[in-house]
């Protein structure tokens, strides 16, 4: 993924910054989406996405490594916060084979693994169908790319 820094500020009010994601947005809990909230976009925001992926997961597939965990996109630009759970925007796919949000869930005895929740401004309004991948998403926007930011959390099995 290209970075783009920007002035984006990216929290949630489950965890803070290199903070332990609680149970219950895990695969091991409820696995519900993490409520995130951005401000400051960059100046000709038209559309959002937003990503989770595990770059501590001993993976390599499709060309990229680690573990994606969600994929949500079509995000309008007047959009400055996602609720815990969200069901708006298009989802794509994660590596669990599914859509949607699939909380942290590291292999046993695998440690701490680092969560990078991303939100991703696009200088076009987004209308991509459902089921993207991490990878095709990338490769239908990157020209569009006006910034990012992340926030990381952390999360170790039970």
């Amino acid at each position: 993924m290209a970075f783009a820094p920007t002035e984006m500020k990216l929290e949630s009010s489950a965890f803070s910054a290199h903070g332990k994601i609680p149970a219950k947005h895990s695969a091991e809990g409820e696995n519900i989406s993490p409520a995130l909230a951005w401000t400051n976009p960059p100046e000709g925001t038209q559309s959002f996405a937003v990503v989770c992926h595990d770059p501590d997961a001993p993976l390599v597939q499709n060309g990229m490594y680690g573990f994606v965990h969600w994929v949500l996109y079509n995000l309008p630009a007047s959009t400055t916060e996602l609720a815990e759970g969200v069901d708006t925007g298009t989802v794509g796919g994660n590596d669990f084979g599914e859509q949607g949000y699939g909380g942290p869930m590291p292999p046993e005895g695998h440690g701490v693994h680092h969560y990078y929740f991303w939100v991703l401004a696009f200088d076009k309004a987004l209308d991509l169908p459902a089921g993207l991948s991490l990878a095709d998403l990338l490769e239908k926007t990157e020209p569009h790319l006006l910034g990012m930011e992340r926030l990381i959390g952390t999360y170790e099995r039970n």
